[in-house]
């Protein structure tokens, strides 16, 4: 276990609670990163268990596809080249009250280097009907819906 993961349930109560005190709401970005056959791209962070769908914080000032787009170049090495489509947004009131997440999903895109200054430990691509043991709630339900054409509300 890495020391970013043993210290990250220490932490994040203390960034939690800045965040609240300097922020009314916080906003996410998550990508469903389509390939041709089907399989979706999974990042496994060094600072928390479990695989989930990269993304990441809008910056104050940043539109969301723009952090999108941000965060899939950093995390996985996802270039978009074309537009994007908003499935749901989230919220992600029960573990961070104010904090909501915006779920898109990603088809048009090119492989890049990526840049994720050692924040993710690993990236591979699933099939949704295999996905791995370890893969969180939230982004196996976010999977599932994109997947049956629904949406929720909370994460």
């Amino acid at each position: 276990m890495s020391w970013k993961r043993r210290f990250e349930p220490l932490v994040r109560p203390l960034l939690q609670t800045w965040w609240r005190m300097t922020r009314g709401m916080t906003l996410g970005v998550r990508g469903i990163v389509l390939r041709g056959d089907g399989r979706v791209v999974l990042v496994k962070h060094t600072y928390v268990p479990g695989w989930h769908l990269p993304g990441g914080g809008v910056e104050r000032g940043e539109p969301a596809e723009l952090s999108l787009r941000r965060e899939l170049q950093e995390e996985c090495g996802v270039d978009l080249t074309g537009p994007v489509r908003l499935q749901g947004i989230y919220s992600n009131e029960p573990r961070f009250r104010g904090d909501h997440v915006l779920v898109y999903v990603a088809e048009h895109w090119q492989a890049c280097e990526c840049d994720h200054d050692g924040e993710i430990e690993a990236v591979d691509w699933f099939d949704p009907d295999r996905l791995p043991d370890d893969v969180t709630p939230a982004t196996r339900r976010r999977l599932d819906e994109f997947r049956s054409g629904d949406s929720a509300s909370v994460w």
